[in-house]
């Protein structure tokens, strides 16, 4: 599909998608308003046993801003691997395109995803892919069926120019009598009464202004349409209870798929673990806020006025190999500062659940890792906000710190932030772990850029940080230092809503 602007985040588009078949309101406000037959109703990922979220990106320090999502199956390895194929092709093109780029505003890609259906014989992701080159955003939206009977993506319809015919029926009443040569179904699903629905990008077959346009083929026009694995969609979508089955044994996945220079290496993903116990400062009054860390039970803060102290974080998570990097952690009784994206918390909340019960501090990182400094106050505080009921949803807390994606902050960040009582975060130290993929290195870099006070950024995305850390844990307790959240490093002095932190009290660098 064509690129075009980019909406916001997935709990907006699940809650109403507008389209072709939205209807305005009625003179008389006691009538009923028909409900949008381009309306999807979406899984919610925690019920899907097995999945992961899977990423994509580049680091914060680089020339341009890489990040992509998309689900992995503990079930379904040969679905996995067009979703990793279908993500690596949008990022390689986006990075042949900004090779080189100088432009003031870096260039952007991000991807996130939702999951229309999934069922014993179909399971569909939605790929939403927003790019920005340097003026305005563009929006694609790409839908791919796995047919879990054989194995293999699947197209949903038979009769393209059927589908072109139905399509055409009802743009006609908005004055839209041809369709270009060039456009494609990229992005099929059905509505919960099992109508086709068909979806466009913004600009791509009507004017920019009217947003995303769709349609919707009542059921039993759209039935003859459809392929095999179109009905057995279609069905599926129309169930009344929209609840994952468990997973059955599987042959698990053999093969590495090639890397994209630049991103994240992927391996398998393993089953959802079961819960185990184990300074820059903007101007301008701020409310104060609590900066007692988050403890779990047999842990206790430390005072970092006394103790040598530095804290370590990791953003972009949960991802598959957090679990691992808990693990790690409890080892060495040592905490840590997770900045956590709304969406991989919403798939995963127990992973984070884990977090709190083991002492860390866990804080928002917006719901899809989109650049907030190129958004409006509205959009921001829609990632922001998403994000903090996710998270209090799955901890029963509410966050107050606050990492912006790829630090990038502008005024309504800040404003926003201060509104929603949140500190921003940054960092003093920049392991790039985004860039390198040696475990040594970023040990090496984390360790030698260590201070008292200092802030440490990794990500607990990446494979290679993550066997980065015993090496980081082991060296620098060996240099005294004590391991702790964020809100530690500040103490009894306590963290402003609004106001920006990149390492603890300067007076720390003289212990």
């Amino acid at each position: 599909m064509h690129k075009s602007r980019f909406f916001g985040g997935i709990a907006l588009a699940a809650s109403c998608l507008a389209g072709c078949g939205v209807a305005t309101a009625s003179p008389d406000q006691d009538a009923p308003v028909p409900a949008d037959p381009t309306k999807i109703s979406f899984v919610d990922p925690a019920t899907v046993p097995g999945l992961t979220t899977r990423s994509l990106s580049e680091g914060e320090s680089g020339g341009r801003y890489i990040h992509a999502s998309y689900p992995a199956f503990a079930d379904t390895p040969e679905f996995n691997q067009e979703l990793e194929k279908e993500a690596r092709r949008q990022v390689g093109e986006f990075q042949r395109e900004t090779r080189g780029t100088t432009a003031p505003a870096k260039p952007e890609i991000n991807m996130d995803w939702q999951l229309p259906v999934v069922s014993d014989s179909v399971i569909a992701v939605r790929l939403r892919t927003g790019v920005f080159y340097g003026a305005n955003w563009g929006d694609s939206t790409k839908t791919l069926w796995f047919d879990r009977k054989d194995r293999r993506l699947r197209g949903l319809v038979q009769d393209d120019q059927g589908v072109r015919r139905a399509v055409l029926a009802r743009f006609t009443e908005r004055g839209i009598t041809t369709l270009p040569n060039d456009v494609g179904f990229d992005s099929l699903t059905f509505n919960p009464d099992g109508d086709l629905v068909v979806e466009f990008d913004e600009c791509e077959v009507a004017d920019c202004s009217q947003g995303r346009v769709a349609v919707a083929v009542p059921k039993e026009q759209a039935r003859p349409l459809l392929t095999a694995t179109g009905r057995r969609a279609q069905d599926a979508a129309a169930q009344p209870v929209r609840q994952s089955p468990p997973l059955s044994p599987e042959p698990t996945e053999t093969t590495e798929p090639a890397e994209t220079t630049g991103t994240t290496e992927h391996t398998e993903p393993p089953t959802k673990p079961t819960e185990t116990t184990g300074t820059t400062e903007p101007t301008g009054t701020t409310e104060l806020m609590g900066a007692t860390a988050a403890t779990g039970t047999g842990t206790s803060t430390t005072d970092c006025s006394i103790a040598k102290c530095v804290a370590l974080t990791f953003d972009d998570g949960p991802g598959p190999y957090t679990p691992e990097l808990l693990d790690q952690l409890a080892r060495a009784h040592a905490r840590a500062t997770f900045f956590t994206v709304g969406l991989n918390v919403a798939a995963d909340p127990q992973v984070v659940r884990r977090m709190v019960r083991e002492g860390h501090v866990v804080a928002n990182h917006s719901w899809s890792h989109r650049d907030l400094s190129k958004l409006s106050s509205s959009r921001v505080a829609d990632s922001l906000t998403r994000t903090q009921d996710t998270l209090a949803a799955a901890t029963g807390e509410r966050p107050t710190l606050v990492r912006p994606p790829y630090g990038a902050i502008g005024k309504e960040v800040q404003t926003v932030s201060q509104r929603m009582g949140l500190a921003l975060v940054n960092w003093s130290v920049d392991t790039q772990d985004g860039q390198y993929r040696d475990p040594t290195e970023v040990a090496q870099k984390a360790v030698g850029g260590a201070r008292p006070g200092a802030i440490i950024l990794m990500h607990d995305i990446h494979r290679s940080t993550v066997d980065a850390v015993p090496a980081i844990l082991k060296a620098l307790q060996g240099k005294g230092y004590a391991l702790v959240t964020v809100p530690e490093l500040y103490g009894s002095s306590e963290m402003r809503a609004g106001r920006l932190y990149t390492a603890g009290p300067l007076d720390r660098a003289t212990r």
